[in-house]
C-alpha cells in the first residue's frame, strides 16, 4: 500500500508539470462575456443560461425525435453536439454558447460506465465501492492524463471545433464556453451518490480516506488536462461546476473540495506561461460555481482573483444575498448570477410584468452592470417558457444598457 501511494504522489507530481501551452484561439466577434470577466466596460450586460440548451426548447426535443437519439447518444457525435450548443444562438440572443455535454464524461473516460435507462436521468450503475477501485482508477487517470483525454474525450473535442465552425459559418460569433465539473463532484457520482441521496460519497470517504484523497487528486489533474484541450480546439473560457458541494459540511469542503478547487484553477491560469508575450488579458476566463456550499461568502472570497484566488468570475446561486456579494466581500470582482429560474416557467404565476420586476432587483441589487454576467442561480429545468427566456435576455440587455448610459453620462458631469 505504501509503494502505491507513493507512486500516485510521484505521478501527480509528474502530471502537474506538464500543462504548459499556447492560447491562440482568436477573439470572437461578440466578446462582451470576455470583457466582463476581465474586468473591463461594456456597453451592456452579457447574459447566458445555465442549460441554455437542452431540455426546455422545442428545437431540442425535435431534433432528438428526428435522430432516435437520447442525451448520452447525442453527447458521442460531434455533429450532434454542435448541432444542439447552436440552437439558443439561433433562439435567443445570449452573450455565450457552452459546449453541450455532461460532467460524467470524464470518470466515464477512466472506465466507469455511465448509463441512461429512461425514466430516472443519468445513473452510474456500476459505482466505485472499494478503496482499490478508487486507487486503480487514480492510477490511470495519473498516468497519461492527456492521453486519456486524447483518446477517450476527442469527441467532445472535436464538437468544440465543430461549434466554432458553425458559430462563424451562421455569424453567432459569440464566446464559447467549455466546462467541467470539480473533483469533488467527479468523485460523489463515481462513488454512486446522486441528486437525492449522498450518502454514498460521505461513507465511501469515512471509509477510504487515502484513497478518497487520491481520486480526487487524479480528477484535479485530468479535469485541467480536459478543460486544457478544450481551450486548444476554440473554447474561450472554461466553467468549472462545483454541483454537489451542499453535500459537504463547511469543513469537510475546506478538506475534501476547495484545495483541488484552487489548485484546479491555478493550473489552467498557468495556460500560456510558456509564452513570454502572454497578457492576463489574453488568458482565458476562468468562471467557478460553488453551488449550495455551507460556507459560501468564505469559499467564494478564496476562489476569486480579487482576494489572491485563480477564478475571474464568481457565480451566485439563487439564494446569495448579491448586493453583499458586491459591497462587503467582493467589490472589483466580476460576478455572474443569479435570476431564479423558477420565474421563467410558464405557470400561473408567470408574467413579463413579474419577470420585470425582478430583473431590475437583481440589476440594482449587483449596484453596477459592469463587472457582472446575467446568468441565473441553477440551471434551466427543462419546463421554462421560451417566451420568458428570451424575454429575460432582451430585457437584461436593455436595461442593463440604459443603465450603464446614465452611469457614464453621471460620471462625465
Amino acid at each position: 500500500a505504501m509503494a502505491a501511494r507513493t507512486r500516485i504522489a510521484v505521478l501527480l507530481v509528474s502530471a502537474s508539470t506538464s500543462l504548459a501551452l499556447t492560447i491562440s484561439t482568436s477573439p470572437p466577434a461578440n466578446d462582451r462575456l470576455l470583457r466582463a470577466a476581465r474586468g473591463e466596460s461594456v456597453d451592456r450586460t452579457p447574459v447566458w443560461l445555465f442549460r441554455q440548451a437542452g431540455r426546455h426548447m422545442e428545437e431540442y426535443r425535435e431534433y432528438k425525435k428526428t435522430t432516435g437519439k437520447h442525451f448520452l447518444q447525442l453527447l458521442e457525435d460531434p455533429h450532434d453536439v454542435a448541432e444542439v450548443t447552436m440552437q439558443p444562438l439561433r433562439r435567443y440572443d445570449v452573450d455565450a454558447a457552452i459546449l453541450f455535454s455532461d460532467i460524467l464524461v470524464v470518470p466515464q473516460a477512466l472506465g466507469v460506465k455511465v448509463d441512461m435507462p429512461g425514466g430516472v436521468g443519468i445513473v452510474v450503475p456500476e459505482p466505485v465501492t472499494t478503496g482499490e477501485e478508487a486507487r486503480a482508477i487514480a492510477a490511470k487517470a495519473l498516468a497519461d492524463p492527456a492521453g486519456v483525454v486524447r483518446r477517450e474525450l476527442k469527441h467532445v473535442t472535436d464538437a468544440v471545433t465543430e461549434i466554432r465552425k458553425k458559430q462563424l459559418a451562421e455569424k453567432r460569433d459569440c464566446a464559447l464556453l467549455g466546462f467541467s465539473a470539480a473533483p469533488w463532484t467527479l468523485f460523489y457520482y463515481t462513488v454512486g451518490a446522486n441528486s437525492r441521496d449522498s450518502t454514498p460519497a460521505s461513507t465511501f470517504a469515512a471509509a477510504y480516506p487515502a484513497e478518497t484523497a487520491e481520486l480526487l487528486d487524479a480528477f484535479e489533474v485530468l479535469v485541467a488536462e480536459y478543460c486544457a484541450a478544450q481551450l486548444r480546439a476554440g473554447a474561450h473560457a472554461i466553467q468549472i461546476f462545483e454541483a454537489m458541494g451542499a453535500s459537504l459540511d463547511a469543513d469537510a469542503f475546506d478538506e475534501l473540495a476547495l484545495p483541488r478547487l484552487q489548485r484546479l484553477g491555478e493550473r489552467l491560469q498557468g495556460l500560456g506561461a510558456a509564452d513570454e508575450s502572454s497578457s492576463s488579458e489574453q488568458k482565458p476566463p476562468l468562471l467557478a460555481f460553488a453551488r449550495g456550499v455551507a460556507a459560501p461568502e468564505r469559499i467564494n472570497a478564496a476562489l476569486s482573483k480579487t482576494s489572491g484566488g485563480p477564478y475571474d468570475v464568481i457565480t451566485l446561486d439563487t439564494d446569495a444575498d448579491r448586493a453583499r456579494y458586491r459591497e462587503a466581500c467582493f467589490d472589483g470582482a466580476c460576478l455572474q448570477g443569479n435570476l431564479d429560474p423558477r420565474l421563467l416557467v410558464d405557470d400561473c404565476d408567470a408574467s413579463s410584468d413579474r419577470l420585470d420586476a425582478a430583473i431590475d432587483a437583481m440589476l440594482g441589487d449587483f449596484g453596477s452592470c459592469q463587472r457582472l454576467i446575467a446568468n441565473l442561480g441553477e440551471g434551466l429545468s427543462g419546463k421554462e417558457s421560451q417566451a420568458l427566456v428570451a424575454y429575460y435576455v432582451d430585457a437584461v440587455h436593455a436595461k442593463s444598457a440604459k443603465r450603464i448610459a446614465e452611469e457614464t453620462s453621471e460620471a462625465l458631469l
